[in-house]
Order: structure tokens, then C-alpha cells, then sequence
């Protein structure tokens, strides 16, 4: 499972999808905003919220269609399929890497451009803190999307159809995690939402994700 977890990264980086496409995509859109609303401090500071999980959210996004496509292209799938290693394991541990490659930087850069969008200081630390718990969250709902994509022509906009309604209730309690925190408001519920949220898809999609592979490879 590690050598495979070190394929993974090595690959990300390489074809592309790994660290600079997504925190390029995600300062973009922090950085558009203002000029798309005007200069409102106040009125950004009501939005940085949503607007960083927002563009978080989208960021990691864009590279959920190279998971599981290099090893269709090249047959490594069909040898995961036939391994010794559970293709559960192999699933989370393709899911691990998108998260060290897209999610993880996202979470380190989040703070400073939470600046450009006039973020209460306050709710610094609850933004890093939300999305360390929500983005793993993200990485592998967006795993069981690729699993369910596989193989099929243009199957990133297919994707992106799938899996973006998975990632409401994540995007829902990830930004009222921070605005509760900006506001000062009771931050229990959203924060106990947003892990009982990544657990749940932790614990149950790896399985799901191997079932449907193993039903596309069929």
C-alpha cells in the first residue's frame, strides 16, 4: 500500500494535477471575487466563508478524473483488481493521494488568501481547521465519483454531475463552521456535521468504490 501511495504522488505531480493546478485554480477564484462584487470589505468579509470552501471545494475538483484513468489507460488497474491487496485498500490509498497532492496544500494556503477576502481574524484557525476535517471528505467522495466514471469517454463532466451533490453537506457545514466562528456563534454542531460527514465516507466508500470497480472491469 505505501509503494503504492508513493506511485500515486509521483504521478500526480508529474502529469500535472498535483499541487500547482489546484492552489493556481483556487487563488483565481479567491482573487476574482472582488473585482466581481466590488470593493466591500464588509460584504466580503460576509462571503469569505463560502467562497474559500467554495473555491476549495472546486479545486479539488479538477484533478478527481486522473485517479483511477492512467492505470484504466495502461492496464495497472486491472492488476490491482487481481493483487494480493485488497482493492479497498488500494482505493483509500489512491484517495489518500489525491488529498496529500490537491486537499493538504489548499488547507496550508487557505489562511493567507482568507487576507484577500477580508476573513475575521478569529476564524483563521476554524477555516484551517475545517478544512483539515472536511476535505479528506472531499477527496474521497470524489474517489467513488472517479471509481463510477472509469472508462467512459468525456468522463469528467460526468463526474463533475456526480459528485458535486455529494459535496453539499460538506460545503454546508464547512462554511457555517467558519462563519460561526467569525460571528462568534456555537461552533459544536457544524464541527461534530462536518467529522461525523468524513468518517462516514472514510469508513463506507473504499468499499463502494472497489465494488464498482470491480463491476466496470467485468
Amino acid at each position: 500500500m505505501k509503494a503504492l501511495l508513493i506511485r500515486d504522488l509521483r504521478l500526480a505531480v508529474r502529469a500535472g494535477g498535483g499541487f500547482g493546478l489546484g492552489l493556481a485554480f483556487f487563488l483565481i477564484v479567491v482573487m476574482l471575487v472582488p473585482f466581481g462584487v466590488g470593493p466591500r470589505a464588509d460584504l466580503h468579509a460576509a462571503i469569505a466563508p463560502g467562497i474559500l470552501w467554495l473555491g476549495a471545494l472546486l479545486a479539488c475538483l479538477l484533478s478527481l478524473d486522473r485517479v483511477f484513468a492512467l492505470d484504466w489507460e495502461d492496464g495497472t488497474l486491472d492488476l490491482l483488481v487481481t493483487s494480493p491487496l485488497p482493492l479497498e485498500m488500494a482505493v483509500s490509498a489512491k484517495a489518500l493521494a489525491h488529498w496529500l497532492t490537491t486537499g493538504l496544500p489548499l488547507v496550508l494556503v487557505a489562511p493567507v488568501l482568507g487576507v484577500l477576502l477580508n476573513l475575521a481574524p478569529e476564524a483563521y484557525g476554524t477555516l484551517v481547521l475545517s478544512l483539515l476535517l472536511g476535505s479528506p471528505a472531499l477527496s474521497v467522495i470524489g474517489t467513488f465519483g472517479a471509481a463510477l466514471t472509469v472508462g467512459l469517454r468525456r468522463g469528467g463532466l460526468l463526474l463533475s454531475l456526480l459528485v458535486l451533490p455529494l459535496y453539499v453537506p460538506t460545503l454546508i457545514f464547512g462554511t457555517e463552521l467558519v462563519r460561526r466562528a467569525a460571528s462568534g456563534g456555537d461552533m459544536l454542531t457544524p464541527l461534530l456535521m462536518l467529522a461525523g460527514i468524513t468518517c462516514g465516507a472514510i469508513a463506507l466508500l473504499p468499499f463502494a468504490s472497489a465494488a464498482v470497480l470491480r463491476v466496470n472491469l467485468r
